[in-house]
């Protein structure tokens, strides 16, 4: 009987967790849905700081006190001078009427994780409507881009997005410090200039498509399948239904119209490519790369943007999409998921380094 009091006394606490949870999400859901309107919001990194300060922290560890006072005291009278002068520049602007506020050149850091989707492209489009708003002559875009590919039609409005920075002449590059390829490098070679990592993958000059047919297992299990279509190549291949040589052909075809875009499409922006030698699917690491003629430079991101922080304000810029809870947790465990799988797939491939 004691048992039977202990073991409903807990089904009683896990109940009253189990509600608790229940009215935090609906109450949660509810707030999300008054603020639906909001699409999202900027956010800006000034990295030129953000590297001052960690140089600054680090070298607080190798200089004595008297040292670091004084390179301090030194470092604040510059500024004041050029404070100073700065001032009487805006004085003698406004008695000209000529007043224009200084602009320091910029380096505008952008960041795409590209997926199958390029569901990407929406937040892309956003920050570069933003840069192209305040951009002035002197100022520059880095994109860090990671992507293995996806979809023709994303990938193609992706690089028109990057296509609106060229219209405008800022000058672009595109850094690829892991993996750039077949849409990803559909999207590279709109860049100045492309550099890689030195054991980056860039390439992967094709189109794939691939689909199960299910149909002899449902012969049998006796169930038939019915599609109606109007236009004879409404519908090629099939998952479920009988698929005949003639649809293969056609499909086949589609796929190979397709390759004949993507290699005009590189052809018009890196005309120097032997396009007959790289565009096969083939996927290379980035000194290999370089050695084909499918990036310009090897180097990080990184030091690309330590160089820039000498000379210019680096910022960068991420459009963050505001979410629902219910789209966070399945994000969540979207996220989870790809992570095992990719751990279970990766113990099987080959070569590993």
């Amino acid at each position: 009987m004691e048992f039977l009091l202990d073991y409903g006394l807990f089904l009683a606490k896990i109940a009253t967790v189990v509600v608790a949870i229940v009215a935090v999400l609906v109450i949660v859901k509810s707030s999300g849905g008054r603020q639906s309107s909001a699409k999202g919001e900027l956010e800006v990194t000034n990295l030129t700081e953000q590297h001052k300060q960690t140089v600054e922290q680090l070298e607080s560890h190798l200089h004595d006190d008297a040292f670091l006072k004084a390179r301090h005291k030194a470092d604040k009278k510059s500024e004041k001078e050029k404070a100073k002068a700065r001032g009487k520049e805006i004085k003698k602007a406004a008695k000209s009427g000529e007043l224009e506020a200084k602009h320091e050149p910029h380096l505008f850091v952008l960041d795409f994780h590209g997926s199958i989707d390029a569901k990407e492209v929406a937040a892309l489009r956003e920050e570069v409507t933003a840069i192209l708003a305040v951009a002035k002559p002197g100022d520059e875009v880095l994109l860090r881009l990671e992507t293995g590919g996806g979809m023709v039609h994303g990938y193609g409005l992706a690089s028109s997005q990057l296509d609106r920075l060229k219209a405008a002449g800022l000058p672009l590059t595109i850094s690829v410090d892991k993996v750039a390829a077949s849409g990803g490098y559909m999207m590279a070679c709109i860049a100045d200039k492309i550099v890689s990592a030195p054991f980056a993958i860039v390439g992967s000059i094709g189109v794939v498509a691939q689909l199960p047919n299910f149909n002899k297992l449902l012969k049998k299990h006796d169930i038939e399948f019915e599609q109606l279509t109007a236009g004879e190549y409404k519908r090629t291949l099939t998952m479920f239904g009988e698929n005949t040589d003639k649809a293969r052909d056609k499909f086949k075809q589609e796929l190979e119209e397709t390759h004949v875009l993507f290699k005009d499409f590189i052809r018009e922006h890196r005309p120097a490519l032997e396009l007959d030698k790289v565009a096969t699917g083939e996927h290379w690491f980035g000194t290999q790369a370089k050695e084909l003629g499918l990036v310009d430079e090897i180097t990080t991101s990184d030091d690309l943007i330590v160089e820039a922080c000498k000379d210019k304000t680096v910022l960068a810029i991420h459009y963050v999409q505001k979410k629902k809870l219910t789209a966070k947790l399945a994000g969540a465990a979207a996220e989870t998921a790809d992570s095992v799988l990719l751990k279970l797939a990766s113990r099987g491939q080959r070569p590993i380094v």
